[in-house]
């Protein structure tokens, strides 16, 4: 058994539910001056892009996923990942899973442009209805986007935090079964129900009695606040899910985020088991009812 199912096991059996399961992802970060070991490169897809809440998503059910800026289908997320500089003026090359959403909507076929990573960080993309640019819109001619002007968009945007200069050339995300390897994930995701959040909270603060401040918006939820905020601060940080984990992953309406550092989870692990008789999940209305 890998250190983290073991971690994983440990909480799991703490909250004291039968069937309880928590959809949990590792994420694992290379620069560009690392070895990618062969059994994560086997998990490179090629001839298909995946956003990231997609591929965060299909890890936790156990279809690990190497992304590069080869396969990332969300030019967003790539920026927020640090897999392409967030002012480069060129669009990323070939089809995209989330451009291609804008250039179906746009009815231009073939003479669409995709917006280029500097688009999205001025404020373009996410208000290209005040900004007139409509082949940007995912909903077709009456889609307001995502912020009422240029200017909000770039402010909202500039909050989103991000991996930048873009040193990484690839972001492993996996399952708890993966076994190739006993990789030490930098982060890792649980998708909670709000019961299994509060819990989570509780073990945490059991050992360190330090409250958690939650930094969340609405776009950019699974690769900015789940991943990369708690990579950068190396706090625990929680988020509902995005426009694009809801539509495009399909999250489920009761679950949202947790993204902790590896050395949290481990506390958030050891809290479990030492507080489980402090506080008594089983008896937490709901908890049962999976």
């Amino acid at each position: 058994m890998t250190t983290l199912k073991h971690l994983y096991q440990q909480i799991i059996d703490a909250m004291g539910i039968g069937n309880l399961s928590i959809p949990t992802t590792a994420v694992k970060f290379y620069r560009h001056d690392d070895p990618i070991p062969d059994q994560v490169l086997a998990h490179q897809p090629t001839g298909i892009t995946l956003t990231s809440c997609q591929a965060a998503k299909q890890a936790s059910l156990g279809d690990a996923v190497l992304l590069t800026l080869d396969n990332i289908g969300c030019v967003a997320a790539a920026i927020s990942l640090g897999l392409v500089d967030q002012k480069q003026a060129a669009p990323l090359c070939g089809p995209r899973v989330y451009t291609d959403l804008m250039q179906d909507q746009s009815g231009l076929a073939e003479t669409f442009e995709p917006p280029t990573p500097k688009d999205f960080t001025v404020g373009l993309v996410y208000a290209h209805h005040a900004a007139g640019r409509p082949e940007f819109g995912l909903f077709g001619p009456e889609d307001s986007g995502r912020f009422k002007d240029v200017d909000t968009a770039k402010q909202a945007v500039s909050e989103m935090t991000a991996i930048q200069p873009a040193v990484m050339k690839g972001v492993f995300l996996y399952d708890l079964d993966f076994e190739g390897l006993d990789l030490v994930p930098d982060v890792v995701v649980c998708s909670v129900r709000p019961v299994e959040l509060a819990r989570f909270i509780q073990a945490y603060q059991y050992q360190t009695g330090r409250r958690v401040n939650a930094s969340m918006g609405g776009l950019r939820v699974v690769n900015s606040d789940l991943i990369v905020r708690p990579y950068l601060t190396q706090e625990i940080n929680i988020s509902t899910y995005c426009l694009g984990a809801r539509l495009i992953a399909q999250y489920e309406a009761n679950r949202l985020g947790i993204g902790l550092p590896f050395h949290l989870y481990e506390q958030v692990a050891q809290g479990m088991v030492a507080s489980q008789t402090g506080y008594p999940f089983p008896l937490y209305p709901g908890a049962a009812d999976l």
